[in-house]
């Protein structure tokens, strides 16, 4: 059976999203951090995800497909992170930042990300036999949302905290957007293999802690005895 023609037209406007986003991420990467262009980008960037886990979850829904709904809220948390976390500075002088819709992302994130790792372990054809990367995605899902649970409950006591966690949330989002593009391009040649949907965030992940460190050292200033 065919999907209808608003299916369909779900699955273009998907596709698109998440093509430009994929393309538009280096843009931002690349110019200068806080500048016009790069502050134009990163919203595109943004929002082009944001119609990618929409769409993901009407299309989700939809067919249904468990696995796919749930890896879009977690993939899309990590760019909501990263862009809000911009309107939070102030959080470092002890001002109250944090909004009903931030803990409300936050709740949905962690109760998706349990229910992913959760139907991973136990009922891995609930999640199209992808057991291994639900548990991988999940508990990453689980420690993001727990992380920034603490975070909107202790003072930062960095500075420069917002621009590592947005730093971290937008590569956290991308490397999401890797990995999609990794399982259609690569994916078919591979038969389907498991193993291709965690590869990217192998490599990403490392990658942010070292993107991480490198401007934590560029910030600290330097102390001399």
């Amino acid at each position: 059976m065919q999907d209808p023609l608003w299916m369909k037209s779900i699955l273009a406007v998907h596709i698109t999203a998440g093509a430009s986003a994929f393309l538009l991420a280096p843009l931002a990467l690349l110019t200068a951090k806080g500048g016009k262009a790069h502050r134009r980008w990163g919203v595109i960037y943004f929002w082009a995800m944001a119609v990618v886990a929409v769409t993901a979850l009407v299309m989700a829904f939809y067919r249904p497909v468990l696995f796919l709904g749930l890896v879009a809220i977690f993939s899309f948390y990590s760019a909501f992170v990263g862009y809000r976390v911009l309107g939070q500075k102030a959080a470092y002088k002890g001002e109250k930042t944090v909004t009903t819709l931030d803990w409300l992302a936050l709740v949905v994130t962690f109760i998706a990300s349990f229910a992913l790792a959760f139907f991973g372990a136990v009922k891995p054809a609930l999640v199209q036999h992808l057991g291994i990367p639900a548990i991988v995605f999940g508990a990453l899902g689980m420690w993001i949302a727990g992380t920034t649970a603490w975070k909107f409950t202790h003072r930062p006591k960095e500075k420069m905290f917002w621009w590592y966690a947005h730093i971290s949330g937008m590569l956290g989002s991308y490397i999401a957007a890797w990995t999609a593009f990794s399982v259609v391009t690569i994916g078919p040649l591979l038969h389907g293999a498991w193993w291709i949907w965690v590869v990217p965030t192998g490599i990403g992940v490392p990658a942010i802690v070292m993107t991480r460190a490198y401007y934590q050292k560029k910030f600290t200033p330097c102390t001399h005895s």
